[in-house]
């Protein structure tokens, strides 16, 4: 099947593999059917999960298999992938060399839509940033909708607008690094990069290689679009230099080309108006006035009004699982950090607090540099690990810290709330990912949350 002419591409009648039975694979499954293919569907997994993606697939009349993969697979005229299969596998290597097309959700479901998509990418920060994006830019003129590595899967909001079409439809997707590893023709109106740290080390080759897939997003950005990227960071900075699109720099240092500046007291635009004054802000930190600064200058370049772009920074308030307040028992506050699943935004998390921090932190280890974390832990009491990673931890911070053994997430908040004094901040913020104990990071955050209540209830 040849895809190398987006306005050429004709689904009816072509046979569909769809690898891997996440939210994202139940979507795109739902959509090929949608647009007149034969879709198949595979997984090697037969969890709980996949189980009941199996089922729900089955009714909608959409074939497959679960618990390994078949040859039947490969009697395809396109692959369509979930972001959870790895670009080396056996299969994709097979599928490439009998010259199946192999194509990311997010890539197939931007065939089927003319709707602006405004795209955001970086190593921390993703989820706030498309929030905020998403509350500033609700209004009559746009309907946007979220959707990509949080809340609804792009395939599924693609569908449903090919059955109820909204001309004023905005995509806000949030994009990993995995969802760009497959892209033919995905090309963002607006492409907004927060920062470059490393993350997922245990799945590509080195630094360079996660940094290129994220650097997908702009390939087939034009003059006509545009790339909001951080100038504050130098490695960004460098690897968008290339870009086609017109690029437009936010920074909390520079105020050189950027469409908002900062001083000691308020964010003002170019004509010196002020758009909000600091300590307005919701969402305290330096990490988040980054943030808001790359969210008001997207949404500016949509034709926001200032106006409504600093209402949503005075009442934003954040995300679940990102520094997020779930109860105070007596006198020990609790924080729910569980979508910090790299080193750095653990870095962050402890440059939030003025307290004293016992930190909950593990899980399965995507190569990060634990002992980077030392020179942070000023404000550390204990570190309670748990998971898979516990004994990496304590191979380069054990002797650095206090440091205990949990294993599991309940046995650490038990040992927290015996050890915490009031005053404390019990802060889980694991720097890991969740799979070796937990379906993803909201899983794991919920789990948190439902033992923080536990705890209340029996004080």
């Amino acid at each position: 099947m040849d895809i190398s002419k987006k306005d050429s591409i004709d689904m009816n009648f072509k046979h569909v593999t769809v690898i891997g039975l996440a939210r994202s694979g139940v979507a795109v499954a739902k959509l090929a059917q949608e647009v007149g293919a034969h879709v198949f569907f595979s997984d090697a997994s037969d969890s709980t999960i996949v189980k009941k993606a199996f089922n729900e697939l089955q009714k909608y009349g959409i074939d497959g298999e679960i618990n390994g993969h078949t040859d039947k697979i490969y009697d395809a005229d396109l692959w369509v992938i979930s972001p959870g299969v790895p670009k080396n596998a056996e299969i994709i290597q097979n599928a490439q060399s009998k010259d199946i097309p192999i194509v990311s959700e997010i890539e197939f479901a931007s065939w089927f839509t003319l709707a602006p998509i405004l795209a955001i990418t970086g190593s921390n920060g993703k989820t706030t940033t498309a929030h905020m994006l998403y509350e500033m830019c609700k209004t009559k003129d746009i309907h946007p909708v979220l959707s990509g590595n949080v809340g609804n899967a792009f395939a599924n909001v693609v569908r449903n607008d090919l059955t109820i079409p909204d001309e004023k439809r905005v995509h806000i997707l949030e994009i990993s690094s995995f969802q760009m590893e497959f892209i033919q023709h995905f090309k963002p109106y607006i492409s907004l990069f927060l920062n470059l740290t490393p993350d997922h080390l245990n799945r590509y080759d080195d630094m360079d290689d996660y940094v290129s897939a994220k650097m997908n997003m702009w390939s087939n950005q034009t003059h006509n679009d545009f790339l909001v990227f951080n100038a504050d960071d130098e490695m960004l900075s460098e690897r968008i230099a290339p870009a086609q699109a017109t690029k437009i720099p936010f920074s909390l240092k520079s105020d050189s080309h950027v469409l908002f500046k900062l001083n000691d007291t308020k964010i003002y635009d170019k004509e010196h108006a002020t758009l909000i004054k600091l300590d307005e802000i919701a969402l305290p930190g330096k990490h988040n006035l980054s943030n808001y600064l790359g969210s008001a200058t997207s949404a500016s370049l949509l034709g926001i009004a200032p106006s409504r772009i600093s209402q949503v920074m005075k009442t934003f308030c954040g995300v679940p699982h990102r520094l997020e307040n779930v109860g105070t028992v007596k006198g020990v506050t609790y924080i729910n950090d569980s979508k910090a699943t790299n080193i750095d935004a653990v870095k962050v998390a402890l440059e939030s607090f003025n307290s004293p921090i016992l930190l909950i932190l593990g899980g399965r280890d995507k190569g990060g540099n634990f002992l980077s974390l030392y020179p942070h832990t000023h404000l550390v009491k204990e570190v309670l690990t748990i998971g898979e990673s516990e004994e990496a931890i304590a191979t380069v911070l054990g002797d650095a810290v206090r440091l205990r053994s949990c294993g599991s997430l309940m046995s650490a908040v038990e040992v927290a709330h015996s050890n915490a004094q009031p005053g404390d901040v019990v802060l889980l913020s694991p720097g890991c990912a969740s799979f070796d104990q937990f379906d993803n990071y909201e899983h794991r955050g919920d789990v948190f949350r439902e033992l923080v209540q536990g705890l209340k209830e029996y004080s």
